[in-house]
C-alpha cells in the first residue's frame, strides 16, 4: 500500500524484522538478524555407538574418547519426507508440511539420534542453526542431512528446521570434490533458521541422516550424474559421525536469553 498507493501508513518507521515465535504462538518485532543479543552455544553430540536406537545425547560438554556412531544409507530404501519447509504436491497440497511428529523416522537404524536432558526452564532458540559433523563413509559421495527437533513430554518429536549436504559439495558448488572413502571429513549443514521456545519439561533433538526423500533427490552414492542414473547404480554406503576429542561433531544454536 505504501510504495504502490502512495499511501503514509508508517512501514518506513516500523522495525525492519518480524518473527513469528513457535511455543508462546507469538509475533514480535527486532531490530536486526540475527538478533542482536543472541548467545551461541554448542550442544554436543555423544553417544556409545548407539545413537541409531535413540540412545544419543546432546550436551555442552566436549565429548571425550567416545565410539563414532555408524549407519547404512540405502538409496533403494530413502527415509521419506515428513513435514518441513516443503509444498510437496499431491492428493492433499501441504498436508505433509510443516511441524510433523518424527517418532515413526526416528525407529530406523539409519537415523542417528541425539537428545539433550529434560529443561528445567524455557529456552528460546530464534536465528540461524548450523551443524558441524566430522565424517566419513565407504562412498565416493553421499549425503548428510540435519533435524532439529522439539520433543514434548508425550514423545511427540516435532520438526522445526532441517537442512542437507551433498558431500561432493562440502567446500562449494563451483568445484566439486569426491570422498577418499574411509577418509573423515569436517562438514557444514546449514539448517537455515528457526524461532521457538523449548518449553520446560521439553527436550532438544538432533537427527542425523543421509536423505529426506522425495523433498531431496536421493544421492546414488556412486559419484555419477544422479539425475540420470537408474535403480541398478544405486550402491550402499556405510556413513559414520564421529564425536571425540580430536572430531567434537556439535549443533551451534542462536540462544536468546533476555531475563
Amino acid at each position: 500500500d505504501h510504495w504502490l498507493k502512495g499511501e503514509d501508513n508508517g512501514v518506513e518507521t516500523g522495525r525492519p524484522v518480524k518473527l513469528f515465535i513457535m511455543g508462546p504462538d507469538v509475533w514480535r518485532e527486532e531490530e536486526d538478524w540475527p538478533l542482536p543479543d543472541t548467545q551461541w552455544h554448542e550442544f554436543y553430540l555423544h553417544s556409545d555407538g548407539q545413537a541409531g536406537s535413540t540412545a544419543g545425547e546432546l550436551s555442552v560438554a566436549v565429548p571425550e574418547d567416545e565410539s563414532a556412531d555408524s549407519y547404512r544409507y540405502d538409496p533403494s530404501d530413502p527415509i521419506p519426507t515428513v513435514g518441513g519447509s516443503t509444498f510437496l504436491p499431491g492428493l492433499s497440497i501441504a498436508a505433509n508440511a510443516g511441524p510433523r511428529d518424527q517418532q515413526d523416522l526416528e525407529s530406523r537404524a539409519d537415523v542417528l539420534c541425539y537428545t539433550s536432558s529434560v529443561l528445567e526452564h524455557d529456552l528460546e532458540v530464534t536465528g540461524p542453526v548450523a551443524l558441524i559433523l566430522y565424517v566419513r563413509s565407504s562412498a565416493i559421495d553421499t549425503d548428510f542431512t540435519g533435524k532439529l527437533v522439539d520433543v514434548y513430554p508425550d514423545g511427540r518429536a516435532m520438526l522445526l528446521t532441517d537442512g542437507i549436504l551433498r558431500a561432493r559439495y562440502r567446500s562449494g558448488f563451483e568445484k566439486p570434490e569426491m570422498l577418499t572413502p574411509g577418509e573423515v571429513y569436517r562438514i557444514e549443514i546449514d539448517l537455515v533458521a528457526t524461532a521457538n521456545v523449548f518449553a520446560a519439561g521439553h527436550r532438544i533433538r538432533l537427527e542425523v541422516s543421509s536423505s529426506n526423500f522425495p523433498r531431496f533427490d536421493r544421492n546414488t552414492n556412486t559419484g555419477g550424474v544422479i539425475a540420470t542414473e537408474t535403480d541398478a547404480d544405486f550402491k550402499i554406503a556405510t556413513n559414520e559421525v564421529l564425536h571425540d576429542v580430536d572430531h567434537p561433531s556439535h549443533l551451534i544454536l542462536p540462544i536468546i536469553d533476555r531475563t
